[in-house]
């Protein structure tokens, strides 16, 4: 059986824990951050957890050797 293809895209949005948790940068920090407030900004900086129900999919589907 030949090798399944990873998902390039979601290969540079996700990470893994040493836990197997899936890590990935919170969106909305790119442009018009002048409007946002500082502690929103701040929050924004730290990675986020992917929610446990949607773990498998990344793994099976999106990211299979990851």
């Amino acid at each position: 059986m030949p090798k399944m293809k990873t998902r390039k895209s979601a290969a540079k949005r996700f990470s893994f824990t040493g836990t197997g948790k899936v890590k990935y940068k919170k969106q909305n920090l790119r442009h018009i951050l002048t409007k946002k407030s500082t502690k929103r900004k701040r929050n924004l900086r730290h990675a986020g957890i992917l929610a446990p129900e949607n773990v498998p999919v990344v793994r099976k589907k999106l990211l299979p050797y990851g």
